[in-house]
């Protein structure tokens, strides 16, 4: 059975979550207090409701006991945000993701039940700081202390080799898990072999330590 998803908070974070997965085809349940933030994400959603949601008995009403997946991305209002948090867990979402706005904030959602903990604008910083200072890295996700995933530009040193020429492992203990070929961003190899060719224009989604990507940096 398909996941339903609700996303708590339509801000600049919940609502791009809520339209991304709306746009991939998902359920999406979106809610705000704000009737403004409703309005602008009628389009973006399967429902958008006005409601607050540290009201349990108004959560009850909107069956979220249903719902497979919730993200809890209410900004500043810590209280709110944990409060929401609680009661999501309570009725018994099997998946919650909650922003938090710093480490404390983010220890408590912990300990109250969230599966995961973002901090968006940490994140943000952490990307274009890596897009600052490494030319080629168009993104990154950090997905583990030590480990990250990372979008990098194929350079001229990789053009027309095979990822079994490179051997990109060894040399740099990355792995190559995707390759997004040319200006077709929605042609994507996933799990490529060792005879992928790499052509100029192409994507690679690479993983490894956060100190081998660097090196790596989409040279050999």
């Amino acid at each position: 059975m398909e996941k339903q998803y609700v996303v708590i908070g339509l801000g600049r974070f919940g609502s791009s979550i809520a339209k991304t997965l709306y746009e991939m085809g998902k359920n999406v349940l979106a809610i705000d207090e704000d009737y403004e933030k409703v309005s602008a994400m009628m389009d973006f959603s399967t429902h958008c409701v006005q409601a607050d949601a540290s009201d349990p008995e108004v959560l009850k009403s909107l069956g979220l006991r249903n719902y497979d997946v919730a993200v809890i991305a209410i900004g500043n209002d810590i209280e709110s945000n944990v409060m929401t948090t609680m009661l999501v867990k309570d009725l018994g979402i099997k998946y919650i993701v909650a922003k938090a706005i710093n480490d404390v904030h983010g220890k408590i959602l912990q300990r109250i039940g969230a599966d995961r903990v973002v901090f968006p604008e940490r994140s943000m910083g952490v990307r274009v700081a890596h897009n600052l200072v490494y030319s080629n890295i168009l993104d990154a996700i950090d997905i583990s202390p030590e480990y990250s995933i990372m979008e990098v530009a194929a350079s001229e040193p990789l053009i027309g080799k095979t990822l079994g020429d490179l051997n990109l492992r060894a040399k740099h203990k990355v792995n190559i898990i995707a390759i997004k070929k040319g200006d077709d961003k929605s042609n994507i190899i996933l799990s490529p072999g060792a005879d992928s060719v790499i052509h100029e224009g192409d994507l690679l989604i690479a993983i490894g330590k956060e100190s081998s990507l660097k090196g790596f940096n989409g040279d050999v």
